[in-house]
């Protein structure tokens, strides 16, 4: 893999750290390019000027600085890093890209790199990166490191400090080589995704365990039900990484209809990628039956007089109704309706998480009957639909559902399992 590292920056305005960072990494021993995103050319030591990246976007930049809006400009510019990185990535050139920026660089160089694929190192070192960055990470393994002070007249006492160490962290990820921590994901063992909370904890784990014992050498992912997760392990589905989906925790599908929910997705689509890649899947409702907040003063008006989890200080779970519920349930079988693979969807009736079950604060079995109620009347024939007498984190639902899903892979991909097994 190269060791070749790509700097983005706005070249009229962070110059200065730019040149910090060349030194470093070329001290290191790494080839650098720059890349200039800033609407103000600066053509001296740059590899990729400003007005070659706009043309990469189809535009030029003499016209984006005269009438484009600015986020508009903004906008054009990632577009035309991005073509230049993925360019370099392609012709296999390219071994990690570093960054600097205020709000705006920041959001140019995320945008940039957020398409390139996983592992390939992506690093930020932003002004505003102890905010919400949800809006930059995205569904992508872009890091972000705070540069204390301001990124403004060059490496000063404080932020010489964090280049240097950005610039070593950098190396240190490219030396790790792109895609080696993906290697297991090619070595002919069937992958299992699994989606995950820590009120369905309990049925995530048991469900690996049985999927592990089948003795057919699965490698299992969980991802957490953050938002970021679910979309992440949707986007590694339509990259062809996995053969098979235990999503036991489906609570962004009620995120993604309500967005107040703060575990919203960071694209839309929740179990739409598995039928796109006819993939075997097995469909639980953990989570859905409540919204998550920040701390209690975040949770909406409307929603104030509902029963109340208090999570943590800064996660408040509210109770979903049966309306929501219904609603959800209609969303989710239109797009299991869709996959071109097996589905199962298994629902247990006493309860969807810790909080959800008898004795717990959300435990509310007449809301819950309006989702299944829902998914008897529009799931297809060809998605079986399963309702077992139990708690999800029960032992006994937690094995039928991985049970189930080994079923179906073995049907599924046969030849590969049977190979496998010998």
């Amino acid at each position: 893999m190269s060791g070749l590292v790509v700097l983005l920056a706005t070249m009229d305005t962070k110059a200065a750290e730019v040149e910090y960072l060349r030194a470093e990494l070329l001290g290191r021993g790494h080839p650098v390019r720059v890349v200039d995103v800033g609407l103000t050319p600066v053509d001296e030591d740059v590899d990729a000027p400003a007005r070659v990246v706009a043309a990469m976007a189809g535009q030029e930049l003499d016209g984006l600085r005269a009438t484009a809006r600015r986020d508009e400009a903004m906008a054009v510019m990632a577009s035309g890093a991005r073509e230049v990185l993925t360019g370099w990535h392609s012709a296999g050139e390219l071994g990690g890209v570093l960054a600097v920026g205020g709000n705006q660089g920041t959001s140019i160089a995320a945008a940039a790199m957020r398409d390139l694929p996983f592992s390939v190192p992506k690093l930020i070192v932003s002004t505003v990166a102890s905010g919400n960055v949800r809006e930059y990470v995205g569904d992508s393994d872009v890091t972000l490191m705070f540069s204390v002070a301001d990124l403004l007249g060059g490496a000063n006492p404080v932020v010489a400090g964090v280049l240097r160490r950005a610039a070593a962290a950098m190396s240190g990820m490219v030396g790790a080589g792109a895609g080696a921590d993906m290697a297991g994901a090619r070595d002919g063992r069937p992958m299992v995704a699994l989606t995950a909370f820590g009120n369905t904890h309990d049925a995530v784990t048991t469900a690996m365990s049985t999927l592990s014992d089948a003795g057919i050498g699965i490698n299992s992912v969980p991802f957490h039900a953050s938002g970021a997760c679910g979309s992440a392990m949707e986007r590694l589905i339509d990259d062809g990484l996995f053969h098979g989906v235990l999503d036991l925790t489906t609570h962004e599908l009620l995120g993604e209809l309500f967005p107040d929910d703060v575990y919203t997705p960071v694209r839309p689509g929740r179990l739409t990628a598995a039928g796109r890649a006819a993939i075997p899947q097995v469909v639980a409702p953990g989570g859905l039956e409540y919204f998550c907040f920040g701390g209690p003063d975040t949770i909406p008006p409307a929603l104030r007089d509902r029963p109340v989890h208090h999570h943590n200080p800064n996660n408040t779970n509210v109770r979903a109704s049966a309306d929501e519920l219904a609603a959800v349930a209609g969303t989710m079988a239109e797009r299991l309706n869709a996959s071109k693979g097996p589905v199962a969807v298994l629902v247990p009736t006493l309860g969807w998480s810790v909080v959800g079950s008898p004795g717990g604060v959300l435990h509310d079995p007449a809301a819950n009957s309006a989702f299944t109620k829902t998914l008897r009347t529009r799931l297809a024939p060809h998605v079986v639909l399963r309702e077992l007498d139990t708690t999800i984190n029960d032992p006994v639902f937690a094995t039928t559902a991985a049970e189930t899903l080994l079923e179906l892979l073995r049907d599924h991909t046969s030849v590969r399992f049977e190979h496998q097994a010998g």
